[in-house]
């Protein structure tokens, strides 16, 4: 009870030490002074103490009522939290300005289409750590694929092999480029591999026919060259081999020139002396220049009497080719390949060029090889022509070519005689892949058929990913082309697809790539398929699928094709010369453009006197003029637009109310006939005047093909 009666001061003293009170009787009581105690100063808390200590239920509740009371802490609480069940949404406080926090940019995520495309550098015992600072990858994702993938590692300083790297490399999406050490290695010399370039019948297979006394040019068809061809000759005055690869100077095969300048030691750039520089030799020598090959300039058919040398190297001079005889170092050679003259000449400049540029290569180790071309054969599959650039390829190792892979099986040469081993700069044929691969692609061999299986796998997968981007891209501007074009020229754009077929693989894709050229604003080239080999039911299911056209390119279909494509209606198109495929698909683009509607002059006529006829009122104004005139040139219709020309300007526009001839309706007047003519609500005719009749057309696109074989479509 003496607590009870302790004064102001006591009890803030008991609060300072610590003390702890006696219990209160009343409940109520204490957990107000508790709430006060706990939130509120000295001062409030003796104000508070002091007036409600001994109060009644019916004063605590008249306090709740005061509006100009302290809060406890409880209410103070309850007005800034909202409860709900058991959690608690605290209200945002808005009486302070956010705070202004520094940015931080997203971190970059991986996407399917990437980060531009990065290429790096491998080589045989490099180590992951080193792998990882090219690629920018860190060496934990690395290791996890390779655990992947079943290879072992102890530490991020093990030696992985240049295979391991490329998979690796390839999982992450980046392109490499392989680099073989030479250390150790036998080098010796190699001959010249020498491509001949030049412009369409030029003469550059008749002059590789004269060097090694054969007649290829005879059996090509058309009489031009439409494959890449390599062959070892055999100089008869010195007595080495050259190997030469003969490339087609059609403008379509720009890219089969620009694969034999990549894998080429000389250039020969052939030129007609009686035709002189021409847009296929411009293309070469770009190409040329471009792989930073020397060039030999062999000036052919200077028999014939037209022929000027000395206009075709000032053509050259001034195209920036350096001749030697205005000083430059340039090699040029005035020969006749019909009558085999200039030809000792021209194995001398190549062999003078071959010893300045040292050709050396290393021979023993795994090859390294360049596919030239590639076919489909009923009774061996795919086979490969390639160039052997280092190494020696031996038959039965595994080899990887592009996204295909297998064992050799054989190797031949270009005679067709077996041989067990290719060393540099010789032309060979292979046998044993497992699928076509692309002209171009690198030839690499591995260790094992495990090793050669899972980098084929990685490859195509990595493939198919790119070209399904790729595809992506494509079709997005196509899309926003033909919106364009539509909205703008006020017409549909149609699309007609078309599958290729041919008997190698560079040239399906040179027929392809010419075949896309034919893009018009009216018409979309779209090539659904491209592949090697003869015309099959599957080739023919495809295109009635997506009612695409068939080109057959040097390419046979048996019977039944001929007739199932009889059957589903599917346009099939053989062709042996790439002029005459491409003016026939050139002609079915014509035919199936939509083409552009104009308004053309039909005829002129030209108003030789006035007729007036009153109306009901018997007033002019009431009445119809009516025109007498003459058809000058071409016809006047009744359903065309009349246009009314004054003084060589348009006056009026409108359509044709009534024309007569001899007092009967016609439908047209011809040229040289008169005829009476009522235009819409015209009738301040003079003499003098010009009526043409304008008729609706449909402008179709021209089909047009240059001298140089480059093809186009005019709309």
């Amino acid at each position: 009870m003496a607590s009870r009666h302790l004064g102001k001061k006591g009890i803030q003293a008991s609060f300072r030490i610590g003390l702890v009170l006696p219990r209160v009787v009343v409940a109520s009581t204490e957990r107000q002074i508790s709430s006060t105690v706990s939130k509120r100063a000295s001062e409030s808390v003796s104000f508070s103490f002091a007036r409600y200590f001994h109060a009644s239920r019916e004063t605590l509740a008249k306090r709740k009522e005061d509006a100009d009371r302290l809060l406890s802490h409880r209410e103070r609480k309850k007005q800034t939290v909202k409860t709900k069940g058991k959690f608690s949404k605290r209200e945002k406080k808005t009486d302070k300005p956010p705070v202004e926090a520094p940015y931080v940019p997203p971190r970059l995520k991986r996407l399917a289409k990437g980060l531009p495309e990065k290429t790096v550098d491998i080589f045989e015992g490099m180590t992951l750590l080193e792998l990882s600072r090219r690629t920018g990858e860190s060496v934990a994702v690395l290791q996890s694929i390779l655990i992947n993938v079943g290879e072992t590692f102890s530490s991020e300083f093990d030696t992985i092999s240049v295979d391991v790297a490329e998979l690796l490399a390839m999982e992450i999406g980046i392109n490499v480029r392989r680099q073989h050490s030479t250390e150790g290695s036998e080098i010796l010399p190699r001959p010249p591999v020498v491509t001949v370039m030049g412009h369409v019948d030029h003469g550059k297979t008749s002059l590789l026919d004269a060097l090694r006394n054969t007649s290829v040019a005879a059996r090509e068809a058309g009489g031009i060259t439409q494959h890449v061809g390599a062959f070892v000759v055999g100089m008869p005055d010195s007595g080495t081999s050259i190997t030469f690869l003969d490339t087609p100077g059609h403008a379509a095969f720009s890219e089969m020139r620009a694969r034999g300048a990549a894998v080429t030691d000389i250039v020969v750039l052939v030129v007609a002396a009686d035709d002189g520089v021409m847009p296929q030799t411009l293309e070469a020598i770009a190409h040329a220049r471009s792989a930073n090959v020397p060039i030999v300039v062999a000036i052919n058919k200077c028999d014939k009497p037209g022929a000027n040398p000395e206009k075709v190297k000032y053509q050259l001079t001034s195209e920036g080719i350096e001749l030697e005889d205005i000083g430059g170092n340039v090699q040029a050679v005035e020969v006749s390949a019909a009558k085999s003259t200039g030809l000792d000449k021209l194995e001398e400049a190549l062999l003078l060029q071959a010893v300045d540029m040292d050709l050396k290569a290393r021979v023993d180790g795994p090859a390294q090889a360049y596919v030239v071309e590639a076919r489909l054969d009923k009774g061996r599959g795919p086979l490969a022509t390639i160039i052997v650039k280092a190494g020696t390829l031996v038959r039965g190792q595994h080899v990887v070519i592009g996204s295909q892979w297998g064992r050799l099986r054989a190797i031949r040469d270009m005679i067709g005689k077996t041989t067990d081993r290719a060393t540099p700069a010789m032309p060979v044929e292979i046998e044993g892949l497992k699928g076509l691969p692309m002209a171009g692609d690198d030839v690499i061999v591995v260790e094992s058929e495990e090793r050669a299986r899972m980098l084929s796998e990685g490859r195509k997968r990595k493939y198919e990913k790119d070209r399904l981007l790729k595809a992506e891209e494509a079709r997005i501007e196509e899309a926003a082309a033909r919106m364009e074009t539509e909205s703008e020229e006020g017409f549909v754009r149609v699309e007609l697809p078309i599958v290729v077929k041919s008997d190698v693989q560079g040239t399906a894709q040179a027929v392809a790539d010419a075949l896309r050229t034919l893009n018009s604003p009216q018409v979309f080239v779209n090539i659904v398929h491209s592949g090697v080999g003869a015309i099959s039911h599957s080739d023919l299911d495809l295109a009635q699928a997506c009612g695409a056209c068939i080109v057959g390119f040097n390419v046979k279909s048996g019977s039944s094709a001929n007739l199932s494509a009889a059957q589903a209606s599917v346009k099939v198109f053989h062709h042996r010369v790439i002029y005459h495929l491409l003016e026939d698909i050139g002609n079915l683009i014509v035919e199936k453009a939509p083409g552009v509607s104009e308004m053309e002059v039909a005829g002129e006529a030209e108003v030789l006197s006035i007729f007036k006829i009153l109306g009901k009122r018997r007033t002019e104004e009431d009445g119809v003029s009516i025109a007498g005139c003459k058809v000058m040139d071409g016809r006047v219709c009744r359903s065309g637009l009349m246009r009314l020309l004054r003084s060589g300007e348009v006056v009026f526009e409108g359509s044709c109310a009534s024309l007569k001839r001899e007092k009967q309706d016609v439908e047209q007047v011809g040229k040289g006939n008169e005829c009476g003519l009522v235009m819409g609500d015209w009738n301040d005719f003079r003499v003098g005047d010009v009526i043409q009749c304008m008729e609706p057309v449909i402008r179709k696109p021209k089909f047009i093909s240059s001298e140089s074989g480059a093809v186009r479509i005019e709309c």
